[in-house]
């Protein structure tokens, strides 16, 4: 049995415990950002991505990564099958830490990656091939990366490879992988989605500082201990998420003339994500600087999608993807040994601030490998998986106008659609055949289409005297613009035209 420093198992376990809490700050994130009818959906796919990655884990994922005795630098073997030999022995990577806590840590991670990728399938995707996809996609894409870039005996380990919490595995995984994802599921049918509005901006924020305070986890816990190594990784955190926010919003500022709450939570989550591959490596100044230059890169790498003509609804590659690549290769610009050495284990050499000019390669020959390999594999994964009876991909026409709450959870993230088929239909049902008084709110369905069952047409509201107040958009997705209305006075009288 060996001897582990107390407070360094206990810092891990909680980095680990942060790393987690980012999953509902993912399921907030997405679910805010997408529409009413498919608000749920997202929470639900985060989640139970969550639970399939444990199993997978468990099962071979962290031996498919991390086994030490596989020598072939790509993948590793079933040694660690079913955690079998993972206990009390120091972890493969670090000797700080036992094996055991070191698998939890990187399960943790790895169940974020998922989770980012899954949110791909928004508002068109369905539930089982998604959680057969992660499954598979896990054991196919991260784990060989992640056995690349931190296995003793992977290549890019060898080569000297500098990925601090998952440049590569985390972020050019989930990035690249969810375009690749969204490529092959194909574009949502609603032709008015060019610039369609988060139905809650509210939980967009809410999710995004979740994620910010797991995050902490995430990048500190790269240190494996707690140590100097793991605070510097926490200001170079802090601070690349602050610049990158600002900037974002500034760039936004400058169409718009508008402080957007969703283009600073962007640019706080592209901040992050660069600090993930480069938190343990660079000094505060050099944390500073990418900030700034994240947030402009990726602000412009939304508009990549549009010229390659793939639906990201959710901007997983411009964030993720790109945001992954600039960290990486600002290891090869800034990395310190100095801060390296702060945990009084690791000796890398740094990159060009320690003339160590070679390193800009070795960044940019993984960051091609990993791109190239996780765009390959995830596009054949999911095609093939598309083609299984029973696991096609995509919902039907008439699935995505209604929602993917209606048709894969059968629960609404909200009341409306309830409100809308339950109060207004019935209302309709007691006062129809009436002439209307000039209190009664009419809403006018509009004719029926093959599309959709009618109950979630939005509907045209016409009122005699004052428009009213509160949006109720996306209840008819092939309507152009929202119809305004409010709370109602209990004396005003709704009624139905079908």
């Amino acid at each position: 049995s060996h001897s582990f420093d107390h407070g360094d198992v206990c810092f891990i376990i909680m980095a680990g415990a942060l790393v987690s809490f980012m999953i509902p700050g993912l399921s907030f994130l997405y679910s805010g950002l997408a529409r009413r009818k498919s608000a749920l959906s997202l929470i639900w796919i985060v989640s139970a991505s969550n639970a399939v990655a444990i199993f997978q884990w468990y099962f071979w994922g962290y031996s498919l990564s991390f086994s030490p005795t596989a020598t072939n630098g790509f993948m590793g073997n079933l040694e660690n099958f079913g955690l079998m030999h993972v206990l009390d022995g120091p972890s493969p990577a670090s000797s700080l830490i036992p094996a055991l806590l070191y698998a939890f840590y990187q399960m943790e991670c790895a169940c974020v990656t998922v989770a980012i990728i899954v949110g791909g399938i928004a508002e068109r995707g369905r539930f089982l091939p998604a959680m057969v996809f992660t499954f598979l996609w896990m054991t196919l894409v991260y784990c060989p990366i992640a056995c690349w870039a931190w296995n003793i005996n992977g290549w890019g380990y060898k080569l000297g490879v500098l990925d601090f919490a998952g440049g590569g595995p985390v972020e050019i995984g989930s990035g690249v992988g969810g375009l690749a994802f969204a490529w092959v599921l194909g574009p949502r049918r609603d032709k008015t989605l060019n610039n369609f509005r988060p139905h809650s901006v509210s939980m967009v924020n809410l999710g995004t500082f979740i994620l910010w305070f797991g995050w902490l986890g995430f990048n500190a816990g790269g240190a494996f201990g707690a140590n100097m190594r793991a605070v510097m990784a926490v200001w170079n955190s802090m601070l690349a998420a602050g610049f990158a926010g600002a900037v974002w919003c500034a760039l936004d500022y400058r169409i718009q003339r508008k402080y957007s709450m969703v283009g600073l939570c962007s640019g706080i989550i592209v901040g992050l994500i660069a600090a993930t591959s480069a938190s343990g490596y660079i000094p505060p100044w050099a944390a500073v600087l990418m900030g700034i230059y994240t947030g402009a890169i990726c602000n412009f790498a939304t508009k990549i999608k549009f010229y390659l003509g793939v639906d990201d609804s959710l901007d997983i590659f411009a964030q993720h993807g790109v945001g992954g690549i600039v960290g990486l290769l600002t290891n090869a610009f800034f990395a310190s040994s100095s801060i390296i050495s702060l945990d009084n284990v690791s000796t890398n050499a740094g990159g060009w601030l320690d003339h160590n000019w070679k390193q800009l390669y070795v960044q940019i020959a993984y960051i091609i490998a990993a791109c190239s390999y996780t765009f390959v594999v995830t596009a054949l994964l999911a095609h093939y998986i598309n083609t299984v009876p029973g696991l096609h991909l995509r919902t039907t026409a008439e699935g995505e106008a209604l929602g993917s709450d209606e048709v894969e959870v059968g629960e609404y993230a909200n009341d409306y659609i309830e409100v809308c088929r339950d109060v207004i239909e019935k209302n309709d049902a007691r006062t129809s055949g009436r002439e209307s008084s000039p209190d009664t709110i009419q809403f006018i369905m509009p004719e029926p289409t093959a599309l959709a069952d009618d109950r979630f047409r939005r509907p045209h509201l016409e009122k005699k005297g004052q428009r009213r107040g509160m949006h109720m958009d996306d209840l008819h997705p092939d309507m152009e613009k929202p119809v305004e209305l409010l709370a109602l006075p209990s004396d005003v009288r709704i009624s139905v035209i079908a």
